[in-house]
């Protein structure tokens, strides 16, 4: 459990995916220091994903790394047990997993397009599933989806990001529907332009960046995006479900 008392995560475990950097890493670290135990996930990048869970650990919080590509049914499921395994539950399910290439429709080949569409869509679905009899045990079952603003305001190059993020709008409704018979909340966190390091599966700055400018003249930060989606898994978000919330700073109005 968390070093700290009365905490308002105390006692409950989160999985994160894709928590190697940025804002999966910021979550993962913000989780812990609000109580929470955190199953760090990533495919291959297990020093980062070491680092990650250093930091929750110094937040106060409990951690330990499991390695899975969830784009893959035997992936999710392993994550999920292994998550059962360490800590005896699961509370909170943070899909943050994803893979950025940028192609036009011209180039976009079938293996680039269920690349991206299969880690972004296809492993929150799996995950969710595999979560979901866990969830439905706990006291408050959350479950977090993390968007892109591409696939609401629109950018060229990214049609299988924009299509597999979208597609999580959609999944995160039918699972506030589905769930809502156990109290699970199901909500999608749609970051905008953030300030984040960008990993190998990236092909330089988005498109869209270049596009689009904030009201609050800067962009946020991942803490800034990893404080709404750790309220959407706290006590004072119970009533909230099947939404889909912008962090933005006024770039995109949705």
């Amino acid at each position: 459990m968390s070093l700290g008392k009365n905490l308002p995560l105390d006692g409950r475990v989160a999985i994160v995916t894709g928590a190697a950097r940025n804002i999966g890493r910021a979550t993962a670290v913000a989780l812990g220091r609000q109580g929470a135990s955190v199953v760090v996930n990533v495919h291959t990048s297990a020093d980062m994903a070491e680092e990650t869970a250093a930091l929750v650990r110094a937040a106060g919080g409990q951690a330990t790394v499991h390695l899975a590509d969830v784009s893959q049914p035997q992936g999710a499921r392993a994550l999920v047990d292994a998550a059962v395994a360490r800590y005896g539950r699961i509370d909170i399910l943070v899909n943050n997993a994803a893979v950025r290439r940028e192609a036009r429709i011209d180039d976009l080949d079938w293996a680039q397009w269920r690349e991206v569409t299969g880690v972004i869509l296809d492993g929150a679905f799996l995950c969710a599933q595999a979560a979901t009899p866990w969830l439905r045990q706990s006291p408050a079952g959350a479950i977090v989806n993390i968007g892109g603003m591409s696939a609401h305001a629109g950018s060229s190059g990214r049609a299988h990001v924009m299509a597999a993020k979208m597609g999580l709008v959609g999944l995160t409704r039918a699972l506030a529907h589905d769930l809502a018979d156990s109290g699970v909340t199901a909500n999608c966190v749609v970051p905008g332009l953030i300030d984040t390091v960008r990993g190998h599966s990236a092909t330089g700055a988005p498109a869209h960046h270049a596009s689009h400018a904030t009201l609050l003249g800067r962009r946020g930060t991942s803490e800034e995006v990893a404080d709404l989606i750790v309220f959407l898994c706290g006590p004072q978000a119970r009533y909230l479900t099947g939404q889909t919330l912008h962090a933005n700073g006024g770039a995109y109005l949705g």
